[in-house]
C-alpha cells in the first residue's frame, strides 16, 4: 500500500508537529481534535512555526503556503477512515487513548495501520481495545519533531510483521528519518533514559547542589547537550515528564524512577514550562527564553 493520506488526532505540540512534518514531506494529512476551536489553534500554532522559519530563511512563502495546503481540517474522527495511516497524539491518558482506538476500530478498516505516539503507555494494552492489534504499532516521535530525525517504532505483543515492516519503511524512506526497533517496555528506551537522567537533576536541585542555570550549563556545555536537563523538562511539559516517571516507577518498581518532590511541587503550583510560561526557567508565548 501507498502512503498518501496520512490521519492526526490530536492537535497539541506533538500533533502540529507531526503534521506539519508530514505535510512538508508531500503527504496529504487529516488533522482532528475535540473541538473546531482546539483545531484553529492548532494550525495557528503551525502558521507560527512556518513563519519562523521563514524569518531564519530557511523556508521560502511558497513553501509555507504548499505545506499548509496539504493539511486538511477534519469534521470529525469519522473522516479518518479516508487515511492508509493514522497517528493518534492525545496526552498520555492511557484510558483516553484506549477509547480513540477503540473508536477507530469501528472506523478504520483492517488494512489501515493504527500507531499511538505514546512515550510511556502499554501499546499492547491499547491494541487490546481493537479487533485487529496486529495493525496497532507505536511510533514514538520526539520535539521538535520537524528537527530530531529520530523516530522508536514500537512493537506490541500482537503487531504483525507486517505492520512493523510497512511503518518502517514509511519512517525510513518517505519521511527520511532514523527509525529504530523497541520491543515494548515502559519508557522504551529514550525517555526511560532522559527521564532518569532528568529526574537526577531535579534532585540536584533540590538538594542545593547548584542553581538550575548552572546545572543545565554543566550538561549543554560539558556535554555539548542542546539544552539541559531542567529546560528539557520545561519543553516537553513538567506535568508529562512526572506522569512518565510515575508509570515507569509503578511498572518497575525502582526507586530512580520515583519522581523528585520537586517535581510534584512545580506541577501541584501549575508552573508546567514553556505550555504555561514558567518552570524551571521563564518564556515568552513563541516558547523562547526570557
Amino acid at each position: 500500500m501507498v502512503f498518501k493520506t496520512i490521519g492526526v488526532i490530536g492537535g497539541g505540540t506533538m500533533g502540529q508537529g507531526i503534521a506539519e512534518m508530514l505535510a512538508a514531506r508531500g503527504l496529504e494529512v487529516l488533522l482532528v481534535e475535540k473541538t473546531t476551536d482546539k483545531l484553529d489553534r492548532a494550525m495557528e500554532q503551525i502558521t507560527v512555526s512556518l513563519d519562523k522559519q521563514i524569518e531564519r530563511w530557511s523556508l521560502t512563502d511558497t513553501e509555507k503556503k504548499l505545506i499548509l495546503a496539504k493539511i486538511r481540517k477534519a469534521d470529525s474522527l469519522e473522516d479518518m477512515a479516508a487515511c492508509d495511516m493514522v497517528i493518534e497524539t492525545i496526552s498520555e491518558d492511557l484510558n483516553a487513548k484506549k477509547h480513540v482506538f477503540f473508536q477507530l476500530n469501528q472506523i478504520c478498516s483492517p488494512a489501515i495501520i493504527l500507531a499511538t505516539n505514546t512515550s510511556t503507555l502499554s501499546v499492547t494494552e491499547i491494541a487490546a481495545v481493537t479487533t485487529n492489534p496486529e495493525r496497532v504499532i507505536g511510533l514514538h516521535f520526539l520535539h521538535p519533531v520537524a528537527k530530531i530525525n529520530l523516530v522508536e517504532i514500537i512493537r506490541a505483543m500482537k503487531t504483525s510483521d507486517e505492520t512493523f515492516n510497512r511503518t518502517r519503511l514509511f519512517v525510513d524512506e518517505l519521511l527520511l528519518k532514523k527509525s529504530i526497533k523497541v520491543m515494548e517496555s515502559p519508557g522504551f528506551i529514550t525517555t526511560r533514559l532522559i527521564c532518569t537522567l532528568i529526574n537526577e537533576a531535579l534532585h540536584t536541585l533540590s538538594e542545593g547542589v547548584a542553581s538550575a542555570e548552572d546545572i543545565d550549563n554543566a550538561m549543554r556545555i560539558g556535554y555539548d547537550f542542546k539544552y539541559g536537563p531542567l529546560e528539557m523538562c520545561d519543553r516537553f511539559g513538567l506535568d508529562s515528564v512526572h506522569a512518565a516517571l510515575e508509570g515507569m516507577f509503578r511498572d518497575y518498581g525502582d526507586m530512580k524512577y520515583r519522581p523528585s518532590f520537586l517535581l510534584k511541587q512545580m506541577v501541584r503550583a501549575g508552573h508546567l514550562g514553556v505550555k504555561t510560561g514558567e518552570g524551571f526557567f521563564r518564556y515568552d508565548k513563541d516558547g523562547d527564553r526570557l
